[in-house]
C-alpha cells in the first residue's frame, strides 16, 4: 500500500528521514526533521503506507482520531504540535524528553504537579486522551515538565457530557496510578479515594471489552505493546536471557527492544563479560539451543550501567539500542556516568538506522 500522491509529494519535499521509533500493524512512527514554514524542526512522522490490509480500516480510524485531537490541542503546550496532516500521514513536533518508563521520576513532585496541569488543560479543551495507563504515553521533558503523546485513542467532546466526565475521570485515575508508583508519599486523601474507585464504565470494560481487545490484538493481530517491544520482548527475551547466562564467562545480561525497518522489532542484548570475542561464541550457543530467534545485536560490555539497587539501567540501554543518544544526556548525573557509558556508546552495534542527532548532542568525555 502506497501513500496518496499528494502525501508522498509533501513528504518528499519536506521530510528528512531519521530513526524508526515504532513499527506495528497500525502505523510506522519515525523521528526525523520537517521543513516547516518556520524552518527545519525536529519532528515525528506517523504513516500508514506499510500497514497490512487486514488492519488498515482500524489504523485509519486511529489515525483520524489523533489528527483531530492534535489539531484541537494546538497551543495548549501539553503535547506535540501538529505540523502537517495528510490523508495517510501526519507530522507532529518532537518533544525533547523521554517516556515515563525510561525517566522513572521517583519522588519528583514537580513532575506530577505539571502532569495534573497538562491534563486539566487538555480536558478544558474538550479532549480526553483515553490511553494514559501506558507509561510510554507520558513524557518527561528536559525542562522537567510532563507532556502527553500518542493521541490515537483520544476523544474530542463538544460539551461536558456524562461520557466526557467519565473519560476525564479515568484519565486522572491513570495519572494517579503513575504517581502512586513514583511518588506514593505525595498522594492526597482525595487522590487515594479516586484510585480506589474505578468508574462503572472502567469496571465493565475490564470484565468484558478488555478481554475481547486482548484476544483480538494478541491473537488475531499478534500484537503486544510492552514498552514498544512487542511479543519478542515479552515472550522471547526471558528465554534468551536464561540461555546467555548459562555461559560461565557471562556475569550478567540485559535485553532491550528497538524498532527495525526490516524486521519490525529487533532485540539487542548487552552482555557483561571480559572478552569481546564472546559474541561469536554466544551466537553459536543460541543457534545450537534451537530456542527463540537470537538477538539481532549482541554487544559485550565491561559492565552494565546500574541503578542504586544494582539492577541494570535498561532505560539507558534502550536509548542506546534505538540510537536516541541525545536523550541520554539529561539522564547523566555526572562526568563519571558519561565516562562509564563512553565505551558502550562507541562500540554500539545498531548502526543501520542512524541520524545526526547522535554523538554531537551527547557530551562524551574525551580520551
Amino acid at each position: 500500500m502506497s501513500l496518496p500522491k499528494d502525501d508522498a509529494e509533501v513528504l518528499a519535499a519536506r521530510w528528512i528521514e531519521g530513526v524508526l521509533l515504532k513499527r506495528d500493524v497500525f502505523s510506522n512512527v519515525e523521528r526525523g526533521r520537517f521543513r516547516s514554514d518556520k524552518g527545519e524542526v525536529d519532528a515525528v512522522l506517523r504513516r500508514l503506507d506499510q500497514v497490512p490490509w487486514w488492519s488498515f480500516a482500524l489504523a485509519r480510524h486511529l489515525f483520524a482520531r489523533e489528527r483531530k485531537a492534535l489539531a484541537l490541542a494546538k497551543g495548549l503546550d501539553v503535547g506535540p504540535e501538529l505540523l502537517w496532516a495528510g490523508r495517510r500521514a501526519l507530522v507532529r513536533g518532537f518533544i525533547d524528553g523521554v517516556a515515563l518508563h525510561l525517566a522513572k521520576p521517583h519522588g519528583d513532585l514537580a513532575y506530577f504537579r505539571s502532569a495534573k496541569v497538562a491534563l486539566r488543560r487538555l480536558h478544558r479543551a474538550g479532549i480526553c486522551h483515553n490511553d494514559l495507563a501506558k507509561e510510554q504515553n507520558w513524557l518527561r521533558g528536559v525542562d522537567g515538565r510532563a507532556y502527553l503523546t500518542d493521541f490515537q485513542l483520544a476523544a474530542c467532546f463538544k460539551s461536558r457530557s456524562r461520557m466526557f466526565r467519565i473519560a476525564a475521570y479515568e484519565d486522572l485515575r491513570h495519572l494517579l496510578k503513575h504517581k502512586r508508583s513514583y511518588a506514593p508519599q505525595a498522594l492526597t486523601p482525595k487522590e487515594r479515594k479516586i484510585l480506589a474507585r474505578k468508574s462503572l464504565v472502567a469496571r465493565v470494560w475490564l470484565m468484558t471489552g478488555k478481554k475481547v481487545y486482548r484476544a483480538i490484538t494478541r491473537g488475531l493481530f499478534n500484537f503486544t505493546d510492552r514498552e514498544g517491544g512487542g511479543r519478542r520482548l515479552v515472550n522471547d527475551a526471558p528465554l534468551l536471557l536464561d540461555l546467555i547466562r548459562r555461559n560461565p564467562e557471562v556475569r550478567d545480561t540485559a535485553i532491550v527492544a528497538f524498532a527495525d525497518r526490516r524486521t519490525g522489532v529487533g532485540l539487542y542484548a548487552f552482555v557483561e563479560a571480559d572478552k569481546a570475542a564472546l559474541e561469536a561464541q554466544l551466537r553459536t550457543e543460541l543457534a545450537a539451543a534451537k530456542g527463540p530467534k537470537p538477538p539481532e545485536h549482541i554487544q559485550v560490555v565491561h559492565a552494565l550501567p546500574r541503578n542504586a539497587d544494582g539492577k541494570p539501567r535498561t532505560e539507558i540501554l534502550q536509548l542506546v539500542a534505538m540510537n536516541q543518544l541525545d536523550l541520554i544526556e539529561p539522564m547523566m548525573a555526572s562526568e563519571t556516568d558519561r565516562a562509564f557509558l563512553k565505551d558502550i556508546l562507541e562500540q554500539r552495534k545498531n548502526l543501520r538506522d542512524r541520524f545526526n542527532f547522535e554523538a554531537a548532542d551527547l557530551k562524551l568525555p574525551t580520551s
